[in-house]
């Protein structure tokens, strides 16, 4: 059984930087594809963040060059850095977790506001 546990979040003026962090509980850390997404009020799950578990990392375009995703195998952590914020940017985060064999994300976590304020 896996649990994922966000933290991080809270209120940021735009420009500013946040970082989020996931912790992993259960086995097996280093097996996990792990991944963040967000969503703001009204609006679709958009996905933000991706880290394999190589450790190679990809993001969509509204992030890129802004979001770095990284991961501690030895802290089961998967974190989260957030630079340059924009209004837009402000949502629920959350992160999630599978293995390779998985078609979809099946632990999610219970998610962490982040507000960005102009």
């Amino acid at each position: 059984q896996v649990e994922l546990a966000e933290s991080g979040g809270g209120l940021v003026q735009a420009g500013g930087s946040l970082r989020l962090s996931c912790a992993f509980l259960g086995r097996d850390f280093s097996n996990y594809v792990m991944a963040w997404f967000r969503q703001a009020p009204g609006k679709e799950r958009e996905w933000v963040a991706v880290i394999t578990a190589g450790g190679s990392t990809n993001y969509p375009d509204s992030v890129k060059g802004r979001f770095t995703v990284s991961r501690d195998n030895l802290k089961n952590t998967v974190y989260l850095q957030m630079n340059s914020l924009k209004v837009e940017d402000a949502a629920v985060y959350y992160c999630a977790a599978k293995t390779i064999r998985m078609s979809e994300y099946e632990y999610w976590g219970q998610g962490t506001q982040v507000t960005v304020s102009s």
